[in-house]
């Protein structure tokens, strides 16, 4: 069958448009790029560890040499039957578990002996050092740990296994909670990945290039207590799933480009 002159170049431009909507650069998909001539120093200043917000949970345990003397500084500790429970955010299976401080919406929470204490905005650390200055008038030489048992992100959008994590490190990078999600799709955009965070009261964002090797002293990159993180897609992921909206169209115009190939040529 011979078809018209006209009638290939059509095809090949229909065939070349539909092959462009899967095509994405190396550019696009690579993190971190230039890092070998890029001087990209961690500021120590940005990775400070959780800071505690209200509706927190913490575990905090006191000890002492004089183990008796430091009882009263913590809370009771409970049992729970085998078979597991869920406990002040904790789950439990047959064992005995610290009960945890739920922090107030003004920041405080009532600890035994000291009595109300402002906890907002330190981190763990610094909560362990000002408990212990405290604790010290009534106890020698005390040790304090304190843990936020509540910390969990999300990560939504163009990963392959989208979720909320919770995690137990005290520091969590970006690249890492995305790591927990399966890493970014194919059709993920590295280089304007949005983080939201609740800070004060207040919704608060970032927007962050992981094709950027100074990406790492963002104040967003190490992850706060219920971020969210979402990946949007790239221009190749939004052109295919308009393609494929439109895939019927496609079909009929190429459909009708043949009939009327059909008809000419006969």
């Amino acid at each position: 069958m011979k078809y018209p002159k006209f009638f290939r170049p059509l095809i090949i431009i229909f065939l070349a448009s539909v092959l462009s909507t899967s095509c994405v650069s190396r550019k696009e998909i690579v993190y971190f790029q230039g890092l070998e001539k890029a001087e990209a120093v961690i500021d120590k200043t940005k990775k400070t560890g959780l800071q505690i917000k209200s509706n927190d949970l913490l575990t905090i345990s006191v000890s002492a040499p004089e183990q008796e003397a430091a009882l009263p500084f913590n809370l009771p500790v409970i049992g729970v039957p085998q078979g597991g429970a869920e406990l002040g955010g904790l789950s439990v299976n047959g064992r005995q578990q610290l009960q945890t401080y739920l922090v107030d919406s003004d920041g405080n929470i009532e600890f035994p002996v000291l009595g109300t204490v402002n906890v907002a905005g330190l981190n763990r650390q610094q909560l362990a050092a000002k408990l212990k200055t405290e604790i010290t008038e009534y106890v020698q030489d005390p040790i304090v740990n304190v843990r936020i048992v509540n910390f969990q992100v999300s990560v939504l959008g163009e990963v392959n296994r989208p979720g909320t994590f919770d995690i137990r490190d005290e520091y969590l990078s970006l690249p890492k909670a995305l790591g927990f999600a399966g890493d970014l799709s194919i059709y993920g955009r590295r280089d304007n990945v949005l983080v939201m965070r609740e800070e004060n009261g207040k919704k608060i964002h970032e927007y962050l290039d992981l094709t950027d090797p100074n990406v790492i002293n963002s104040s967003f990159y190490y992850l706060q207590q219920n971020d969210v993180v979402y990946v949007e897609p790239n221009g190749a992921q939004m052109q295919s799933a308009s393609y494929n909206r439109n895939a019927g169209v496609y079909i009929s115009i190429a459909s009708v480009l043949i009939s009327l190939a059909v008809l000419i040529t006969n």
